[in-house]
């Protein structure tokens, strides 16, 4: 079955009879093809003891196939001055090339066997265990990378999938073996939770005909999913101290959890997060933290919705005499925007911003690609690209006013400062 956008991207959805979901966008502009398959593989699913199973499953896939060696897929590549990009985070791992026209099916093959039909050799595994250990350590040693880690354990407790590193730690990911990763092909990898989308200068019966037959014969059970808890909402303020005494910056996350990405409400708390930490040169944070009081080298915020209640947080790197300058001064902007609100003037710069920047979002196939892998992982249509103007367009308000007082308390937020500070 094949569904087509009328206009805006137009991009097209062909499911084939094993359940794979193949999305096509053409894009005449330049002779060149963005293909990414992904699969619902992420960290998610893996266990306590064995976390980072996913991660370095990412890191073995393309070291060798059942057909080639991990020689034979870096000549395919370099021969075509193509790389691939494999990715994984907590829902999806996602393999992605861009490439000629003319090398298009051939590296559409590649990444299917890649994903299909991995070797998982032991002494690749051995060299990819030893480089995500060193990148383990990496983070260990990164005052941004310990805020963020610790921040999303305090707002996500108790093992929840979405609270723990998705590199895992050191002790688990050397306990890794080869059947592990086996296991997780066996139990994760297949048609039905696959999506290849391919954006360029093809044309769609080519694509879709290329995709189907590459993934048309993939045969594997259809994978149970799990569910997930809901992040708790009614928490104390918290605040935690990660000592890293031989460094010269503090790095400090602040946040919230906030709503799901099917909510209603996901438009307002776009708006209402682009004025308080993005908006120009930061959004509020900015203007008062960096700009005004030249206390922060950077500070802005992220609003993350996902399948879980996301995240909505504040990242600034500090010089350590200035973190509790900058902590008080966050929460006087936290305050701020729920006691007084967005003013009219904002919401509308906001929505001219937001709205604005979509034809850049969308400038590259792989933007492109980027953008329609989020529409269909959290069911937003093929049209959302043409929707995505008024749905913002028809925030009030009053909606986001009301996105803050429902989420930015500054009472229930988590706090965390790494680097050479302590109380």
């Amino acid at each position: 079955m094949t569904t087509v956008a009328p206009s805006g991207l137009a991009a097209a959805r062909h499911v084939l009879d094993n359940g794979a979901v193949i999305i096509s966008k053409e894009a005449h502009t330049v002779p060149a093809v963005t293909v990414q398959l992904s699969v619902r593989a992420g960290s998610i699913y893996d266990s306590n003891d064995l976390l980072g199973l996913s991660y370095l499953a990412s890191r073995v896939l393309e070291r060798g196939t059942k057909i080639r060696s991990s020689d034979d897929i870096a000549e395919a590549l370099d021969a075509r001055g193509v790389s691939l990009t494999i990715a994984a985070n907590r829902h999806v791992m996602t393999v992605s090339c861009t490439c000629l026209s003319e090398d298009f099916e051939a590296m559409l093959e590649l990444i299917g066997e890649i994903v299909m039909q991995p070797a998982f050799l032991e002494e690749e595994i051995e060299k990819c265990q030893g480089e995500v250990v060193n990148a383990i350590r990496q983070d260990e040693d990164s005052p941004a990378a310990m805020a963020m880690q610790n921040l999303f354990a305090m707002l996500y407790p108790n093992q929840h999938p979405y609270g723990r590193p998705a590199k895992g730690h050191v002790g688990t990911v050397s306990r890794i073996e080869r059947h592990d990763l086996v296991a997780l092909h066996d139990a994760r990898f297949a048609p039905s939770t696959a999506t290849a989308i391919i954006v360029g200068d093809v044309d769609r019966p080519r694509a879709v005909e290329a995709a189907g037959r590459v993934l048309g014969s993939w045969r594997s059970p259809q994978p149970r999913e799990i569910s997930l808890p809901h992040a708790p909402q009614d928490r104390p303020r918290e605040e935690r101290i990660v000592p890293m005494m031989n460094k010269v910056q503090a790095d400090i996350a602040y946040g919230f959890t906030t709503i799901v990405r099917s909510d209603p409400q996901y438009y307002a708390y776009t708006l209402m997060n682009n004025a308080l930490g993005q908006y120009g040169i930061g959004g509020r944070l900015g203007d008062n933290i960096r700009e005004r009081q030249g206390m922060a080298y950077y500070v802005f915020s992220s609003f993350d919705a996902n399948v879980v209640e996301g995240p909505l947080f504040v990242r600034a790197g500090v010089n350590p005499g200035n973190v509790e300058r900058a902590i008080h001064a966050i929460d006087d902007e936290v305050r701020r925007m729920v006691g007084e609100g967005m003013t009219a003037e904002e919401l509308a710069d906001c929505k001219q911003y937001l709205i604005g920047s979509i034809p850049r979002l969308l400038e590259t196939n792989g933007a492109i690609v980027t953008f329609l892998h989020t529409a269909e992982f959290f069911g937003l249509g093929l049209d959302h690209d043409l929707r995505l103007p008024s749905l913002l367009g028809a925030v009030t308000l009053e909606d986001v006013n009301a996105a803050a007082r429902n989420s930015l308390d500054v009472n229930r937020a988590a706090v965390v400062v790494a680097g050479p500070y302590q109380r």
